[in-house]
């Protein structure tokens, strides 16, 4: 079982990586590739044609000048727009970069490890019902036990906890599976959990660096001699705004994971508990342990 959890766990830790890597291409390319880029330099002569007439003339003058005015503002935004990862950063500042990376870092290694953990074969898996049904119509019932026992899967668990107290009566049997499965389904949704936790803690965050912006961009307003200017104040407004985009963009993906997970892990429980009672049925006439007063 713990070999199983590191592996798990190192799984997760590649797969974070992986992602952490290749989000930052995806956001450049995605959000800075689509910039122009192919822009008349401010030296470069236009082809323009003779006009006839004075009235022409003038009109293509002015249009000339107005495209010379927009290609010089475009040119002068190109030189100082930043990527967009780079103005994220800045507008995030390095504690809440550091807060979210940290979110997002934990809130993928468990998505992996609740994708590994609810794979069939680790839940139900049907060559291993099939074989322990095999064994209990030849009535090999030792064999049976020692099949649930070596296999990790949950309906295994809770068939090797039937199994151990055939002895004690079916009533037995059916209490010690109710209690494994339910134990088991506790540990899976407790990982479940944590994913819900952070999607609550990532618009918190957010709303944090909300009012955060906020205060600094009113500091400036306060400390400022003159009237502040709208660049004065992009600093704390990009913290208020970018800050609560951020936290939603962790908290609707890991909102719908947490609910499409507790419901495929509630239907796959019912499977189990199914399964389980119909295999151990075939006990119901094992009497209890006779008690003597």
């Amino acid at each position: 079982m713990r070999r199983r959890t590191l592996h798990n766990w190192s799984v997760a830790v590649l797969c974070s990586l992986a992602l952490s890597m290749l989000a930052p291409l995806a956001f450049s390319t995605f959000l800075v590739g689509g910039a122009p880029t192919a822009v008349a330099a401010e030296g470069d002569e236009l082809d323009v044609t003779p006009p006839e007439n004075s009235a022409q003339e003038s009109s293509s003058r002015l249009e000339e000048e107005l495209a010379e005015s927009q290609t010089g503002g475009i040119q002068e935004a190109e030189r100082t727009r930043e990527s967009f990862l780079v103005w994220l950063a800045d507008s995030l500042r390095v504690r809440y970069v550091v807060i979210f990376l940290i979110l997002t870092f934990n809130a993928v290694a468990l998505i992996v490890m609740i994708v590994l953990g609810m794979r069939r074969s680790n839940i139900c898996p049907e060559d291993f019902a099939a074989a322990f049904e095999s064994k209990l119509n030849q009535k090999q019932y030792q064999d049976a036990y020692e099949l649930a026992k070596n296999d990790k899967s949950f309906l295994a668990k809770v068939l090797a906890a039937g199994m151990s107290k055939i002895s004690d009566g079916y009533e037995a049997v059916n209490e010690t599976m109710q209690e494994v499965g339910e134990e088991q389904n506790m540990k899976m949704e407790q990982r479940n959990g944590y994913i819900a936790l952070i999607a609550q803690i990532g618009p918190m965050f957010g709303l944090l660096g909300t009012v955060d912006g906020m205060v600094m961009a009113f500091d400036k307003i306060a400390h400022l001699p003159v009237s502040p200017k709208p660049s004065d104040l992009a600093q704390g407004i990009g913290t208020a705004l970018v800050t609560t985009i951020v936290g939603l963009w962790i908290a609707i993906p890991l909102m719908v994971f947490y609910h499409l997970v507790r419901n495929r892990l509630a239907r796959m429980v019912i499977e189990v508990s199914v399964i389980s009672t119909n295999l151990m049925k075939r006990f119901n006439t094992v009497p209890g342990p006779v008690r003597r007063s």
